[in-house]
């Protein structure tokens, strides 16, 4: 698998999201507390809302429009609730996170 560069670790706030656009959507890079980072595609499985836009705790984060939780490290739903966001995998590399890819629609330089 190829993977691509998308930026610094320290570029994403801790307990805090950025986005990355692609052809096939927005991707939701979060960092934990810890320094944890994970990605899920920008859209929470209740209704489509923006996950890059929720509170990072632990290891979830709440969707701002209902208060779903979503468990960051496989994208589940939390509590009574139930579904699951799209995971997207990640490497880290001497402080750059990366992505495959395939997801981002670009061939790796």
């Amino acid at each position: 698998m190829n993977w691509i560069d998308i930026g610094a670790v320290d570029d994403v706030p801790v307990r805090g999201s950025r986005v990355v656009t692609t052809t096939a959507g927005d991707i939701a890079i979060f960092k934990t507390a810890d320094s944890r980072v994970f990605a899920l595609w920008d859209k929470c499985p209740h209704k489509g809302g923006p996950l890059s836009q929720g509170i990072v705790h632990d290891d979830s984060v709440t969707c701002p429009l209902h208060n779903w939780v979503i468990g960051l490290e496989a994208g589940e739903v939390r509590g009574p609730d139930q579904g699951c966001a799209r995971k997207v995998e990640t490497r880290l590399e001497a402080g750059r996170i990366l992505l495959p890819s395939h997801i981002l629609g670009r061939k790796a330089a």
